[in-house]
C-alpha cells in the first residue's frame, strides 16, 4: 500500500509528466529516492528527439549506477507515472535498484490507447514482474491515475486530429 508521504513522489512523478508534455513529449515522469527518503534524482520523457530509449525510468538506472552503491540502490525507490516498460524493468533490474511504485499501469495505458486508436508501441507492453520478478512493484495508485490519463489523452488528442474529451 502506498502512504501519504509518498503520494508527494507520485504527485511530483505527474507534475513532471505535465512538463514533458508542454515540451512537445509523452507525458510520463519519474523520481528516483533514496532509503532515508531524499530524492536523488528525477526526470521526465525525453524521446521527441527522436531516441525512443529517452525514457525517465531507463535514465535513472543510468544515473543510480553511475553514482550509488549497490546498497544505496538496492534501498532506493523510483516513483514513476506509468509503469515501466519492458526496457525500462529490465534496466531498473540490471543496476539493483528497490522497489517500484507507479501510478497508472502499462495495462490501463495501453485501454487508454486502444480507446483513442492509437497503434500498439513496437515491444510488447509487459508487467514488470514478467521482466523483472525479483522487483517489488506497487501501483496503481488510484487517487492519480485520473490525472495522468488526462495527460496521455491531451498529448494523443494531436495524434488522432483534433480534441479528445476527458470524459
Amino acid at each position: 500500500m502506498v502512504s501519504e508521504s509518498e503520494l508527494v513522489y507520485l504527485r511530483r512523478c505527474v507534475g513532471l509528466a505535465a512538463e514533458a508534455l508542454e515540451a512537445g513529449d509523452e507525458p510520463f515522469g519519474s523520481v528516483l529516492v533514496g532509503g532515508d527518503g531524499t530524492v536523488l534524482a528525477e526526470d521526465h520523457n525525453r524521446v521527441a528527439g527522436g531516441d525512443r530509449t529517452r525514457h525517465p525510468e531507463f535514465e535513472l538506472a543510468r544515473w543510480s549506477a553511475a553514482r550509488l552503491t549497490p546498497e544505496e540502490r538496492a534501498a532506493a525507490t523510483v516513483y514513476t507515472s506509468g509503469e515501466h516498460c519492458p526496457m525500462c524493468a529490465a534496466a531498473h533490474a540490471w543496476v539493483g535498484l528497490g522497489r517500484i511504485v507507479y501510478v497508472a499501469s502499462s495495462e490501463q495505458l495501453a485501454v487508454w490507447l486502444g480507446e483513442l486508436g492509437i497503434p500498439a508501441p513496437p515491444v510488447r507492453t509487459l508487467p514488470v514482474q514478467e521482466v523483472a520478478p525479483g522487483v517489488t512493484v506497487e501501483g496503481p495508485v488510484p487517487e492519480l491515475v485520473g490525472e495522468v490519463r488526462a495527460l496521455h489523452r491531451r498529448f494523443h488528442a494531436k495524434t488522432v486530429g483534433g480534441t479528445v474529451d476527458d470524459d
